[in-house]
């Protein structure tokens, strides 16, 4: 519940409505139907990559247990939003509770501050198996690989802390409506009956660093290995160097740029259409689109893959 006491103003919130997507009824029922579906192939890619790299001896390299930490990011990712967006569809009211919305806004960007700092721990371990192949075993053990799995996904919650705990903070005395199906950061911040320019600016900071500092790592690192792999003679190495890095970098750059205008550029919370259209595209559709990117453009991933339908 969020209670603001003010000389002219009293609201208390036990809820907000989600308003979603604004169409009739029966738009509403195709939509659900198309998610669903999407949803479903979701779980399925992600769940089969995992499935590969856990029975698979031969993926047991470094890798593919970051894809495979990955893809459960992944499935833990489209969990946080898709599920409520659509039991939405099917409900008259839309509402959810305000703390279970500040829950939803923590964990929902937390996971998307998770897959930044995953995004830069696989440029990290392509880096270090390209351009410094001899030292690849020492340097990328399980154990280490194990740790910087574990600090990505404390890092990832821990950066999003403060946001969340100035978001609760925020007063909304105003409407409690969100033009969104989920409690995001721009469609919350268009609610306070009063300027909060201080949290604006924190959490647009916050969203900023993370992005740009693990973005510019990602290129330095990719901008190193492709100037490697150049120099590599013609043949299958340079060939499967390259559809790794360019696997990987349809990933970044896809999710990159829907979070940067998201969360970066000035302008896109008056727009509620883009907002959603956005989101949906780093939280929905690139987690569709992994287990396609990855798999297509590695052999050892379908000959695991199709070993896994053969058991079936």
């Amino acid at each position: 519940m969020h209670v603001l006491h003010n000389k002219s103003i009293t609201a208390t919130f036990h809820e907000f409505i989600l308003l979603g997507f604004l169409c009739s009824q029966e738009i509403e029922i195709l939509l659900f139907v198309l998610f669903s579906i999407i949803y479903i192939l979701t779980l399925l890619g992600n769940s089969a990559i995992i499935c590969a790299v856990w029975w698979d001896q031969q993926l047991h390299t470094p890798m593919y247990i970051l894809l495979a930490n990955f893809s459960f990011l992944e499935i833990c990712y489209i969990n946080s939003n898709v599920p409520s967006m659509l039991f939405n569809f099917l409900s008259k009211t839309k509402t959810i509770s305000f703390h279970g919305c500040i829950l939803q806004f923590y964990i929902f960007l937390s996971l998307c501050a998770t897959e930044l700092f995953f995004l830069a721990l696989m440029a990290f371990d392509r880096y270090v198996a390209i351009c410094r192949p001899l030292h690849y075993p020492t340097i990328m053990t399980r154990k280490v690989c194990g740790a910087l799995v574990s600090a990505s996904w404390v890092g990832g919650f821990l950066w999003l802390v403060t946001p969340a705990a100035l978001i609760s903070q925020v007063p909304f005395c105003g409407s409690n409506v969100i033009d969104h199906y989920l409690c995001d950061l721009g469609a919350m911040l268009a609610l306070p009956c009063v300027p909060v320019p201080k949290t604006a600016l924190t959490c647009s900071t916050f969203s900023a660093v993370i992005t740009f500092i693990t973005l510019f790592y990602i290129l330095v690192s990719y901008t190193l290995v492709l100037r490697a792999v150049v120099q590599v003679p013609k043949g299958s190495s340079r060939r499967k160097a390259f559809s790794t890095c360019t696997s990987h970098l349809i990933v970044v750059f896809l999710f990159y740029g829907s979070v940067t205008v998201m969360y970066v550029s000035p302008g896109v919370a008056s727009q509620p259409g883009l907002q959603k259209f956005l989101t949906m595209l780093y939280s929905i559709a690139t987690p569709l689109l992994n287990p396609l990117i990855y798999s297509l453009r590695n052999k050892e991933m379908k000959v695991a893959l199709k070993k896994i339908m053969c058991k079936l």
